[in-house]
């Protein structure tokens, strides 16, 4: 029985310790080195805060070789990493260190700085040049602390959006990350020979489960730089190059390079599955996708990060048409989705219902806030003999003719944009409250456009370009809004609050 993610890890370095791991630029790392790499970490936590398990550490590092070896370190230290996005705004960065008080933070030279300001040095370890090696007892130190490592313990924090300004730190244990892995293996035709192009931001939970396919089957990780995310067709070319197999991207790039036509310029021989995921993908642009890749296994995936990576799919072996959506699917194996009316019933046929999920693949809920954690994951409605966690989406389904279930919409003002996960009250919160730009203000999604809506009042109309930089100091770039629209009262409900309904009805008209 598997316990430990790295069980995974250890079985593959002792297959093909020379094969290559990770391709980060002009640097290739293999199995075996990149295994020095994390026990040096391992030993250099050990040695500073002695054998402390089971804490989050931060690793402030842009993707690469270092930080992949980082965040690996960490578990063999018996501890969870929480990587941080370093574009991030000092402030917001800041709030999440308050929040969860790690550790420590891994870090190098060129980002010390940077994290000077909002964290204090005695609590950073820099990972510049070589570190030294774990000795033989070091090393058996190590090893014998990862056995009180159990399934349950945390494996990794991803941060996400919070409506109060400070963002959610969601916990996601060495369980739900097995579960949803041996469910990949088994149910999609992932091969011991697998290329990833790897997009996702660090932050993500899609590269942590890339990691996750390296170890569990030796996968070779491409990295794909941040500054090719605006050069699609530079993308391709490097898949092509590296010969990439497998991807598991959001749809936001995937339109680009559909509406683009890229695919027809830049054949991809090589590649034999496409994952998707973190957003509704348009049909038509998938279908130009498909049609140009005929031979490719296409997965549809849905799930919040508050259920480790995803819990429905639909491996998409039929036409759609353009004008119809993607169904999600199916539960992954193991997981249980429920479809719940307003009286917390089973929706019936047809009915939209809100989606529901109770199984493994839940996280263990939100770091250091109590609160939040039982608003989300509450009792089982359908089960009143005994304690039974399921965790409320905020989406709501239907399923159709098929069984298959199908998207509508958000319940709420949480949306994904970008592939983020982004809680609209937040951009409110920050602009009205914390910077007090304006008077009040309503953030609305454009579905159809993609784009993030800010309705506000204020003494007069708004300096975008002012705004849009005021507001980055505290927001990260996929939350500022890319259109402003001034009013000189937000409409109003019969109960006095804003009326997001009718604004959202405006959205396609301003």
């Amino acid at each position: 029985m598997i316990k430990n993610i790295l069980e995974y890890f250890e079985e593959t370095l002792a297959e093909v310790p020379e094969k290559t791991a990770i391709v980060d630029g002009g640097r290739e790392i293999t199995f075996s080195a990149l295994a020095r790499e994390a026990l040096a970490v391992a030993a250099l936590l050990r040695r500073t805060f002695g054998g402390e398990i089971r804490r989050p550490v931060a690793v402030y590092l842009p993707k690469s070789i270092k930080c992949a070896a980082g965040g690996l370190g960490i578990l063999y230290s018996g501890n969870a990493y929480m990587n941080l996005d370093v574009k991030t705004p000092a402030q917001r960065i800041a709030n999440i260190l308050e929040l969860v008080r790690p550790l420590c933070v891994l870090t190098d030279e060129a980002h010390q700085t940077a994290l000077a300001a909002v964290w204090p040095e005695e609590k950073t370890l820099l990972l510049d040049g070589e570190l030294p090696s774990a000795g033989g007892e070091e090393e058996r130190a190590i090893r014998q602390g990862l056995e009180r490592i159990i399934d349950t313990d945390p494996l990794c924090l991803i941060n996400t959006s919070g409506s109060t300004g400070t963002p959610k730190s969601v916990v996601l244990n060495h369980r739900s990350f097995l579960d949803f892995t041996e469910w990949a293996l088994e149910a999609t035709p992932i091969g011991g020979e697998e290329i990833v192009g790897s997009l996702s931001p660090s932050v993500f939970d899609i590269y942590s489960f890339e990691l996750c396919m390296m170890m569990a089957r030796s996968s070779t990780l491409v990295l794909i730089p941040d500054a090719m995310a605006a050069f699609p067709a530079r993308i391709l070319q490097l898949l092509q190059e590296r010969r990439v197999t497998f991807l598991f991207w959001v749809p936001t790039i995937m339109v680009n390079i559909a509406n683009m036509g890229l695919l027809e310029k830049v054949p991809l021989p090589d590649l034999k599955m496409v994952w998707f995921a973190g957003e509704v993908f348009p049909t038509k642009q998938f279908n130009i996708w498909r049609r140009n890749l005929p031979s490719v296994v296409f997965v549809n995936l849905y799930g919040p990060i508050e259920i480790t990576l995803d819990c429905t799919y639909l491996i998409v072996d039929r036409e759609i048409p353009d004008e119809e959506p993607i169904p999600i699917g199916y539960p992954c194996r193991n997981t249980d989705v429920l479809i719940l009316n307003e009286q917390d019933r089973p929706a019936g046929p047809d009915e939209e219902g809100e989606l529901c999920v109770r199984g493994s693949s839940l996280a263990l809920g939100y770091y250091n806030d109590p609160e939040k954690t039982a608003a989300a994951f509450v009792q089982n409605p359908l089960n009143t003999a005994y304690p039974e966690r399921i965790y409320r989406t905020g989406d709501m389904v239907f399923r159709n003719r098929r069984g298959e279930i199908v998207f509508k919409g958000r319940k709420d003002s949480l949306i994904k944009h970008s592939g983020y996960r982004v809680e609209l009250g937040e951009i409110e919160h920050v602009a009205v409250n914390t910077l007090r730009l304006v008077n009040n203000g309503c953030a609305v999604y454009d579905h159809e456009k993609k784009e993030i809506v800010f309705f506000y009042e204020s003494e007069g109309p708004l300096d975008a370009a002012v705004f849009r930089r005021e507001i980055g100091k505290q927001l990260p770039r996929y939350m500022i809004p890319g259109r402003l629209v001034h009013m000189e009262e937000l409409p109003r409900n019969a109960n006095g609050k804003i009326d997001r309904l009718r604004l959202k009805g405006e959205v396609q008209s301003v």
